[in-house]
């Protein structure tokens, strides 16, 4: 992995109207915990936070990248798709946002970056929509269709390559659906993504 980067508020119904510019940060790729198909990994629930919280996402796995791609070319710079997790301290990236701070210390941590397998595009297809949610202990919390996102994952790669280099490696978290929410050790997070293997974690 070279990268891990993230686009924030890209759900049209989670954040209620349509932002102006998308918000764009990263994670460390020390951050990324690797999950394997019909596995439910621990996850260890981190320090500092007592409101932790769920994000299911399309993950995307680049192959080559550059700057100012179009739009219209940037699914050729696309290997693969996979499931992931955007986890967040909630309460220390509210806190940071009040003061106008940097809130990476809510984002960027241990094990923040749950990711399932990388599948081939050249067996999946491009996502450009279906069905993707998030249960909790059997009850589902999260649950829109990827139809629903404001800007497409080829939107997201062209944006992120004006403000960045994109290169081989990367891996762009493409937004969350709404119902976002807390976890507690002891939950099994079970992610699906139409056309892609499930992925579950366990809070420990």
């Amino acid at each position: 992995m070279h990268r891990a980067q993230l686009c924030g508020a890209c759900d049209r119904a989670r954040l209620g109207s349509e932002p102006r510019a998308a918000v764009l940060f990263q994670k460390p790729t020390d951050a990324i915990q690797n999950v394997a198909v019909g596995e439910v990994a621990d996850h260890p629930y981190p320090s500092l936070t007592k409101n932790y919280h769920h994000e299911v996402e399309l993950v995307a796995a680049l192959k080559s990248g550059g700057t100012n791609i179009p739009a219209e070319k940037a699914l050729d710079h696309v290997y693969g798709y996979a499931l992931g997790l955007d986890m967040t301290r909630r309460d220390l990236q509210n806190g940071m946002a009040a003061e106008k701070k940097p809130w990476e210390i809510g984002k960027s941590f241990d094990h923040a970056a749950v990711l399932g397998p990388i599948h081939p595009a050249s067996k999946t297809g491009h996502f450009e929509k279906g069905a993707i949610s998030l249960a909790i202990n059997g009850t589902v919390k999260q649950s829109s269709d990827l139809s629903k996102m404001i800007w497409s994952v080829a939107e997201q790669i062209a944006k992120l390559s004006e403000a960045f280099e994109l290169k081989a490696g990367d891996i762009i978290y493409s937004g969350t659906p709404e119902n976002v929410g807390p976890v507690v050790k002891g939950d099994v997070l079970l992610c699906k993504l139409e056309g892609l293997p499930d992925m579950s974690i366990k809070i420990v």
